[in-house]
């Protein structure tokens, strides 16, 4: 998929908003519910779809290219969870089941094997494994509910179930007290075999209780000569066991480049249900109300949850495909965006970003300060207008 032309269809996602614990570094839209009441939020999430449906197309079927289910914790639907969504998702949807993309995301401890077999013989084809480290004293600090030899276990479940699309989630940049070795945990995930990581630098978002550890003092998060050296290491280690680094925090084997991400990229439309969801369609964005018993009562009632719209301006459409451009490998066009030699000069002189033809892409250098970047360029921008 390379231009908006070649989607044969929208992007789904699904968000599913409970978790059996809040992990205290997690921001997401999620609700602490080990046995969350899936009935009420299969008829919620109906409910979304029908108000998309009314809105959109009346009676037709939209298709779709990708499904993607994420959380929260999926996996807490169980077999019958995720099969009730397949048969609400087909009253809305069509799609060829031969070349659908169907992910979701699931935690070690509640991958059962039963469960695993299961989602496969659905046809949910990609798996996203929220493993994070195969340290269990990382594992411990972070809150997740697995240990190393689980996280371990749940891959090979993964693979046994019929999972050849799996991906892993790795977090990097953790204090230096807990004496985790990130360069262990990259090299545990390949002798697993794997074909596609997602890693991510640990942030302490304010609201988080990690945030309020980290602004009253109590945590030290890892220094920038830490994070940059960390995620350095992964992009070379990664390349040398032929990983293709196609986006800024994602590395995938050849074919396994996780297609519903990339309509997000490239700028096509896709549509998000369940509690916070954002949407673009037919150039508007919309999301969706927050908190999970809110977002409950009103798809219920009947009302809308939608709660929020907006049509972006032409320069916000514009300076959000120049960011979204830069985070991947294909960068961008430079003629498209107007950007003088000048600064792109600069970029490429100290080892930013290298120029092909009319495209510049930024390096892994690059990567580590695009929002300052994008933010440079906006700020000539208004200075210019």
């Amino acid at each position: 998929m390379s231009t908006k032309e070649e989607a044969p269809g929208l992007a789904l996602y699904v968000h599913v908003p409970f978790c059996a614990r809040r992990c205290h570094y997690c921001d997401f839209a999620v609700t602490r519910s080990p046995d969350p009441p899936v009935d009420e939020w299969l008829a919620s999430i109906d409910a979304d779809l029908s108000e998309w449906r009314r809105e959109l197309c009346g009676t037709d079927l939209p298709a779709l290219d990708t499904i993607f289910v994420g959380g929260g914790t999926p996996t807490l639907l169980g077999a019958r969870g995720m099969e009730s969504l397949g048969d609400c998702l087909a009253r809305h949807f069509r799609w060829d089941e031969e070349t659908i993309e169907w992910s979701a995301e699931a935690n070690p401890n509640s991958l059962t094997a039963d469960t695993a077999i299961a989602w496969r013989g659905i046809g949910v084809n990609r798996l996203s494994l929220g493993v994070q480290s195969f340290d269990d004293r990382a594992l411990q600090w972070l809150g997740r509910l697995h240990d190393g030899r689980e996280a371990c276990e749940a891959v090979e479940r993964a693979l046994t179930a019929g999972f050849d699309n799996l991906s892993l989630d790795l977090i990097f940049g953790l204090p230096q007290e807990i004496e985790r070795s990130w360069q262990a945990d990259l090299h545990k995930a390949l002798e697993l075999g794997v074909v596609h990581l997602s890693t991510y630098g640990l942030t302490a978002e304010p609201e988080t209780p990690l945030g309020r550890n980290v602004a009253h003092g109590r945590v030290a998060l890892a220094g920038q000569e830490q994070y940059v050296e960390e995620y350095l290491l992964g992009v070379n280690l990664l390349g040398s066991h032929h990983f293709t680094h196609y986006e800024v925090s994602n590395f995938a084997r050849s074919g396994y480049e996780c297609r519903h991400n990339w309509h997000y990229w490239i700028g096509t439309e896709y549509l998000g249900v369940g509690p916070s969801a954002h949407s673009y369609i037919r150039g508007q964005r919309t999301w969706n109300v927050r908190d999970w018993q809110a977002y409950r009562a009103a798809a219920l009632a009947g009302e809308t949850v939608r709660e929020g719209r907006e049509l972006p301006s032409g320069e916000q459409r514009r300076m959000e495909a120049l960011w979204l451009g830069l985070r991947t490998r294909r960068g961008i066009d430079l003629d498209r965006f107007g950007i003088s030699e000048a600064i792109v000069a600069g970029w490429i002189s100290d080892g930013r970003a290298i120029r092909q033809g009319a495209r510049v892409k930024l390096t892994p250098h690059g990567w580590l300060v695009l929002d300052d970047m994008v933010a440079e360029l906006a700020a000539r921008t208004t200075e210019d207008e």
